[in-house]
């Protein structure tokens, strides 16, 4: 797999991508690279994803997260975001797999209740679970 069609199923051409790229199978070895990673790599490739909720999206994340445009559930979820970002220095990143967005209130309000240390290593967690989910699907 190239950097290029990886980068695709992370949202950018990140250091990750760049470590996964010199990889046999990426997506297989995604968990272990992680781990590798420095605090800024792992941001680095977290803040890479569009926020749930947010207006300009890729095509798959467009996709993903349905048209579930509630005006008040858009403006709970762009509440949260902000909260989640302040709190932890890092986008929120959930797996969609293409529940509506109201469905994800709940799960970002209760993310927002861990530790900085299990939110990190749950958001790259879904990261992963993106990529292998697209890679899958294309």
């Amino acid at each position: 797999m190239t950097a290029d069609e990886l980068a695709e199923l992370f949202e950018g051409r990140t250091r990750l991508v760049e470590k996964l790229a010199d990889r046999e199978d990426p997506l297989r070895s995604a968990h272990d690279v992680i781990r590798a990673l420095s605090e800024d790599e792992k941001l680095e490739a977290l803040d890479a994803h569009p926020a749930i909720g947010a207006r300009k999206l890729s095509a798959r994340s467009a996709a993903e997260q349905g048209t579930d445009d509630d005006a008040e559930t858009l403006a709970e979820l762009d509440r949260l975001n902000r909260e989640y970002e302040e709190r932890f220095g890092f986008r929120f990143v959930v797996f969609v797999n293409r529940r509506p967005k109201s469905e994800l209130v709940p799960i970002l309000r209760e993310r927002l209740g861990r530790s900085r240390e299990e939110e990190l290593d749950t958001a790259v967690d879904e990261l992963v679970a993106i990529a292998e989910d697209r890679w899958r699907r294309s």
